[in-house]
């Protein structure tokens, strides 16, 4: 199975390095020195990496036969890809990648439908779940603990557990005419950072691919995806 693990930036310096949005939680393992990457476009490749550093926070990479600026900035917005094998799980057991949640049926606790798992996306703060509603309307579920309380691979589902809000505009009305109406000193417990809905904010938990896309983000890479998958 081919996964995209970076997407190559802009050059950095006169010697050949590039900067490097990264798509693995496993950098060290498939963007080290002596990996051999295919491409996208496939023309470019495939790439050696020949040394890589971290500068001010952000991954550089120089390749085999990349020895100028010039050359370096011809790979900008490359993609790199590593062949992986499709049966590789992560070390955590709370960890996936990303063409494990890719078609997960999502529901709630009760076994409510919410939708299917069309994208992972990950941003700087946290990963969303792009999910597919049965009417072809698309929701954004935080991929965090207080929310998503269980995968389950085996059964292909995802147990969800959203605040008001998140899923059915109407109930944060609800929730927020509550509020108002409650007395001095009455308190609500909420999950952690669950009382928004997302924000588009730049890794499914740690060890999880993610699928081309051609713009600028992290990565900070947060996971690979199945090559081919929007």
């Amino acid at each position: 199975m081919q996964l995209v693990v970076a997407r190559i930036g802009r050059a950095h310096g006169i010697k050949g390095e590039v900067t490097v949005e990264v798509r693995t939680d496993e950098p060290e393992l498939r963007l080290g020195p002596g990996a051999v990457l295919a491409t996208e476009p496939a023309a470019t490749g495939p790439l050696t990496i020949a040394s890589g550093r971290v500068h001010s926070g952000r991954l550089l990479l120089r390749f085999e036969g990349v020895g100028d600026r010039g050359a370096a900035e011809a790979l900008r917005n490359t993609l790199l890809i590593a062949e992986v094998d499709p049966d590789e799980l992560p070390e955590e057991e709370d960890e996936f990648y990303d063409h494990q949640l890719i078609d997960l049926d999502v529901v709630l606790a009760d076994g409510t439908e919410i939708g299917r798992i069309t994208e992972i996306s990950h941003l700087p703060s946290q990963d969303l779940f792009i999910v597919e509603r049965p009417d072809g309307s698309e929701v954004m579920i935080p991929f965090v603990e207080e929310i998503v309380t269980g995968i389950d691979l085996e059964e292909q589902r995802a147990v969800i557990a959203p605040p008001p809000g998140l899923i059915d505009e109407s109930e944060a009305v609800v929730a927020s005419a509550r509020d108002e109406d409650a007395t001095p000193g009455d308190q609500h417990a909420r999950p952690e950072g669950g009382d928004e809905a997302p924000e588009e904010q730049d890794r499914v938990p740690e060890g999880r691919d993610e699928a081309p896309q051609e713009q600028d983000k992290a990565p900070g890479d947060r996971g690979e995806t199945p090559k081919g998958d929007v």
